[in-house]
């Protein structure tokens, strides 16, 4: 397999557990709430999901455990900033890390262990496309993301529910005078945003790379803010993203292959300099972030 097939072959699963916590962050933050705990949700999503595949032998049971836990701990968040009105952006470090404790401590006596990943489907005719081919091959997760993708941008764009949702994170105190209920909107999208970020986590260690070690989700949380910004909340830009920044996960291993002399640090540092030269380039544009931040984003709403 040369260069051109491999990063074909694997920048969509490379992208799936980024692009699954970015898409639940864009509606979290539709709503006008900022969660910077997604790191510590997909950790703890990553070690329930892993604990539960390898004692039961089921993917599904690791999913739905890993979702309820990453839910469970968004709820938390929920409370502490809708509840409590607490800073948003303390709360959300502080969930962050309460998340990657709690898998450090759940993942312990698993450490190093390995489980089967799922098997590939390739779709009919598409994967028999000369050099794009590799690109049909996938496994079930990650076309269901992209369907979910699909279905998150016609729900955010053409239902009432979407309509709300923005509401709510545009101006939460005139969705309120007309009826909307904007504690239990951003309650909902908070779980929601949760429950994806503990599926992005149970990916990473179920599916993609099949093992248990503690920190194995080594900044992906972070890129997948940073994806939500780099689409400037736009479902189609945000899935691109995800897609350039698995592409660029992918080069350190290419590199190698082809027998190129540069350090793998460097390497594997190649994600995060993009990502922070991609949001300096959008933060420049300052017409373009007016016009799609969402205005009460990271503001505490009180009755």
């Amino acid at each position: 397999m040369n260069a051109v097939d491999f990063i074909l072959a694997g920048m969509l699963a490379a992208a799936t557990p980024m692009l699954l916590a970015a898409l639940g962050e864009m509606v979290v933050e539709r709503s006008g709430v900022l969660n910077l705990g997604l790191e510590g949700m997909m950790a703890l999503g990553a070690a329930l999901g892993f604990i539960t595949t390898y004692t039961y032998d089921s993917h599904a049971l690791g999913f739905l455990v890993a979702a309820v836990g990453g839910a469970a701990l968004a709820l938390v968040f929920a409370l502490i900033v809708l509840g409590f009105v607490a800073n948003q952006v303390a709360a959300g470090l502080a969930i962050g890390i309460l998340g990657t404790g709690l898998s450090s401590l759940f993942g312990k006596s698993f450490e190093s262990l390995t489980i089967s990943g799922l098997p590939k489907l390739a779709l009919p005719l598409l994967s028999d496309i000369p050099v794009l081919g590799a690109l049909f091959v996938q496994d079930v997760v990650v076309w269901l993301t992209l369907l979910l993708a699909l279905a998150i941008w016609a729900v955010m764009n053409h239902s009432k529910l979407g309509l709300i949702i923005r509401a709510v994170g545009e101006n939460p105190h005139a969705a309120r005078a007309i009826g909307f209920r904007v504690l239990r909107v951003r309650c909902a999208a908070i779980a929601f945003g949760g429950a994806l970020a503990g599926i992005a986590g149970a990916y990473a260690s179920t599916v993609y790379t099949p093992l248990w070690a503690d920190g194995m989700i080594a900044g992906r949380g972070w890129i997948a803010l940073a994806l939500v910004v780099f689409g400037t909340w736009a479902t189609g830009r945000v899935v691109f993203g995800a897609f350039l920044f698995g592409a660029l996960s992918l080069g350190e291993l290419t590199t190698q292959a082809a027998g190129v002399n540069i350090p793998s640090q460097l390497l594997a540092c190649v994600p995060y300099i993009v990502t922070i030269l991609m949001l300096a380039v959008i933060s420049s544009n300052r017409r373009r972030m007016r016009l799609n931040t969402i205005a009460s984003l990271g503001q505490p709403f009180e009755k």
